[in-house]
């Protein structure tokens, strides 16, 4: 009898999700528009707080699309991209027609490398090719240095778009991530840690950079009785369906937070005693992470050459799924004739580490697989 499989991250309901589906069913609202999209809004506005406006859209990979079309990025510009991330972060930017620009990371928070980032500006600068904007990435929802390169982006006047798909919930110095850049990206697709079957969201600054959002979203229809269009637009708003499964997920939010950060505490428990194995935490007298996904480094040096690859190959043995952490952008078979600016830190990560189980709906039986697999495996 084989065992269940236990995931790296699915979905988890709370239980009201279908009560608000069922309203917008009952009062036929199931465009891309309605009560349930608003409120969703709404809460999610509530939640980051600092004064923010929140226009929920079809993926998170739409927000970032819409942010660079907001900042007025066009075909020959160039962008600035954290380069270990999901490719999502830079796909938008090709979208658009414009060249990414990677930056390595850093090995405090595993997030875009400050220094890298101002040798990248000023070398682009040098040849006669000023960054339009800088992606940087919470990476399974630890903060990037957010002060430190908001202090670079002030200094050559270089807008950030915050990607915050992984880090809902997450705060540094007490706010919450998706607050601190010009524009800041939210997903909520299926493996987030809520979901609207696949949805995402852009925070903006004001009202009107909300109804800015809303307008190229809805195919940018200008205001006139019949169809007219003064601007390419895009089909990117989020449905009230599944706006009405977001509010049943902002029920259960905090709750999923802790238990996200339970499972984080559960590996640091498991690893304590097992040499050459680390669990990625962030410093937290700064910030606060929701640890979307728990992730290891494993030094096959001090672990009797046993590497990521064999730890991730045997709990797949076992029905448990692993995951290598982000291949980086800059070694990606598409991306990888695209300039990159640092050294050796993000191939580093991902040669050694692995992203473990982390969902909030797993139960002590799981928990119990996991410890079991991880003591046999090191000490085997």
């Amino acid at each position: 009898m084989s065992l269940q499989k236990i995931w790296l991250s699915s979905p988890h309901m709370g239980g009201s999700e279908l009560s608000y589906i069922h309203q917008a069913f009952d009062t036929n609202w199931v465009a891309p528009l309605g009560p349930n999209v608003e409120a969703f809004e709404q809460q999610l506005e509530s939640f980051i707080g600092s004064e923010k406006f929140v226009a929920a859209l079809s993926s998170g990979t739409a927000a970032l699309h819409l942010a660079l079309v907001l900042l007025g990025v066009t075909h020959g510009d160039e962008v600035l991209c954290q380069s270990l991330t999901f490719s999502a972060s830079a796909n938008p930017i090709i979208y658009q027609g414009a060249k990414p620009i990677f930056i390595d990371s850093e090995n405090e928070t595993w997030n875009i490398c400050p220094i890298a980032l101002e040798e990248a500006i000023l070398d682009r600068i040098k040849l006669g090719k000023k960054p339009k904007a800088i992606i940087a990435v919470h990476l399974y929802g630890v903060p990037y240095l957010v002060e430190r390169v908001a202090e670079i982006s002030r200094k050559y006047q270089i807008p950030v778009i915050e990607d915050s798909a992984e880090a809902l919930g997450s705060t540094y110095k007490g706010r919450h991530c998706g607050t601190f850049g010009d524009y800041g990206a939210l997903s909520f697709n299926g493996n987030k840690i809520i979901t609207t079957s696949g949805g995402g969201a852009l925070v903006a600054n004001s009202p009107k950079e909300k109804s800015d959002i809303v307008f190229y979203a809805t195919q940018s229809r200008d205001q006139a009785p019949h169809y007219q269009h003064s601007k390419i637009g895009f089909n990117y708003r989020m449905s009230n369906i599944c706006a009405g499964i977001g509010r049943g997920q902002m029920e259960v939010l905090d709750s999923h937070i802790a238990k996200r950060r339970a499972m984080n505490a559960f590996y640091k428990d498991c690893f304590k005693d097992i040499p050459g194995v680390e669990v990625f935490q962030a410093d937290e007298t700064v910030s606060v992470p929701n640890y979307w996904l728990s992730a290891i480094q494993i030094d096959p040096k001090r672990t009797d050459g046993k590497t990521r690859e064999d730890l991730r190959l045997f709990f797949e043995s076992l029905n448990i799924e692993s995951r290598p952490i982000w291949k980086p952008m800059h070694l990606q078979p598409f991306f990888e004739n695209d300039p990159f600016y640092g050294g050796t830190v993000a191939a580093d990560l991902f040669e050694n580490g692995l992203c473990l189980p982390s969902g909030s709906n797993l139960h002590d039986s799981d928990r119990d697989r996991i410890s079991t697999a991880i003591s046999s495996f090191f000490n085997s």
